[in-house]
């Protein structure tokens, strides 16, 4: 009879130090690029290929990575990508230009990519179904944590030292990831297969380019500039990986999960809750610094009841799954979600915090049931010999539906400001608050209309964030089917650990 792992939850702890330095140094970065971007003197174009290279790579080798983890050892891949971002972190944290700090965040791209899909599919190899619930809500909660604390943390870090250690801060986390994996936890991996270089290139290229095209949907549009060849490239490609994939003898991804209806149902629902949240974060804190004044430290601060109820969430998650099944506790939580975006679309400029507050909440609470479900369900469905491009699979249809999101969203505020600005306006003041509020020097009503045009315009993105995430909720419940596991009886002797 198969035993469960003793060293499992020791195991757990190191797969969420691991993801914890991916959100981590991406929530601290976007505290660090004012001080950052004056410091290296870069420009408005330097910055955003500083915080977009990062995520170009890390979703464009997703899916590659994933099938190298299965093929070679995901313990072994997983400390490749710690190393590698640890060591480009250490790099990016002496670097004094753009061109360094870009090509440092490429070397962390890659580092992540390799990272991200070994934690998911190791604990779906490590946990069975009868813990894998809790073990998804710890998982969870840690990730939490890490994306509402490191506005906190990086602020902290800024004010007392400078934006190199929020890079230097991931060495020592890496450090420990690295010791702790290679120590207690075993290497598993899929069947050997050819490989499928092919596929990885048109992956590869195909979610580079998709990424970029959204990335770019603010700015030039749907097909002005240069996006429509980089759609074309984009859709050249991965219509050619499904074709590949499909005819290969020894496919890069099992495309035949889309086959499975948790599989299937909990990704989409999920890309589509990622749309909702996208420009969450990025839209309260703008409104907490720019509207009611906020420093970096307190915004993130403002966070607290989202993390706090988001644990509760998950812990409450891990023991209604299986009494209720995934699918309906993904449509409590989502509709949960739905009704706090909801609440925040009535956010004023003179408003202050109580309502967000009120709001953060249930969308914590929201969140923290909806998403451990519905990981939990569309990974159940994933053979253990393909856990982790399977996972990989996963992450980079979610990836995809962040940046969609943001990219959505950021149009939809920054398109609302402007045209909710007076014509007589500065042109500068049109494009941003930030703008407008520099600006300003002292000028009380051009402050006061700013602020309105800012949160107005705020309203309406949250109003689509929930549409998208009851569009989530009707499609789980409509294409997601429970399987509800059989408790399995501990083996005698064992510890038990309480979460």
């Amino acid at each position: 009879m198969e035993t469960r792992n003793p060293r499992r939850w020791w195991i757990l702890i190191v797969l969420c130090l691991s993801s914890l330095v991916l959100v981590v140094d991406s929530m601290a970065l976007t505290v660090a690029v004012p001080s950052m971007t004056k410091d290296i003197g870069a420009s408005a174009q330097d910055t955003q290929w500083i915080l977009d290279s990062y995520i170009l790579v890390f979703a464009g080798l997703l899916l590659a990575s994933g099938s190298l983890g299965d093929r070679f050892g995901r313990r072994k891949v997983m400390t490749i990508g710690l190393l590698l971002f640890g060591a480009a972190s250490l790099a990016a944290s002496f670097c004094t230009n753009p061109g360094e700090v870009i090509a440092a965040r490429i070397a962390m791209g890659v580092g992540g990519a390799l990272i991200m899909p070994s934690t998911l599919s190791i604990l779906i190899t490590v946990f069975d179904e009868e813990e894998r619930g809790k073990a998804m809500a710890v998982w969870g909660s840690v990730s939490m944590l890490g994306l509402v604390g490191s506005p906190v943390l990086g602020g902290g870090l800024i004010a007392h030292y400078s934006w190199h250690s929020i890079f230097f801060i991931n060495v020592p986390v890496v450090a420990l990831a690295v010791l702790a994996g290679l120590t207690l936890m075993p290497e598993s991996k899929g069947p050997w297969q050819k490989p499928d270089p092919l596929g990885a290139v048109l992956s590869a290229a195909g979610m580079t380019s998709l990424v970029w095209w959204i990335i770019d949907l603010p700015q030039y549009g749907a097909f002005g500039g240069h996006s429509a060849i980089t759609l074309a490239v984009a859709a050249v490609s991965l219509i050619g990986f499904v074709v590949w994939e499909n005819v290969t003898p020894a496919p890069m991804a099992p495309l035949a999960l889309f086959k499975h209806r948790n599989f299937s149902g909990g990704s989409l629902s999920l890309t589509l809750v990622q749309i909702g949240n996208g420009g969450l974060l990025l839209v309260l804190t703008q409104y907490l610094q720019f509207v009611l004044g906020y420093s970096p430290v307190k915004a993130g601060v403002a966070f607290v009841p989202l993390a706090v109820a988001a644990l509760v969430g998950n812990g409450l998650g891990a023991k209604l799954t299986a009494k209720i099944g995934n699918r309906y506790l993904v449509l409590a939580g989502m509709l949960v979600m739905a009704s706090s975006f909801a609440l925040l679309t009535t956010v004023s400029a003179d408003s202050g915090f109580t309502v967000p507050a009120v709001a953060l909440g249930p969308l914590g609470l929201g969140a923290g049931l909806a998403m451990p479900a519905a990981v939990g369900a569309l990974m159940g469905t994933i053979p253990a010999e393909q856990a982790g491009v399977g996972s990989a699979l996963n992450d980079t249809i979610q990836q995809a539906g962040t940046a969609l999101g943001i990219a959505i969203l950021g149009s939809l505020l920054s398109s609302g400001f402007a045209g909710r600005m007076p014509a007589d306006a500065p042109e500068q003041a049109k494009h941003s608050i930030a703008g407008a509020l520099t600006l300003a020097h002292g000028d009380t009503a051009l402050i006061h209309t700013a602020r309105q045009a800012f949160t107005a315009s705020m309203s309406t993105t949250f109003a689509i964030s929930a549409i998208g995430v009851l569009a989530a909720a009707l499609l789980a419940t409509l294409v997601m089917r429970d399987t509800k596991p059989q408790p399995a009886p501990a083996p005698v002797g064992e510890p038990v650990l309480v979460i």
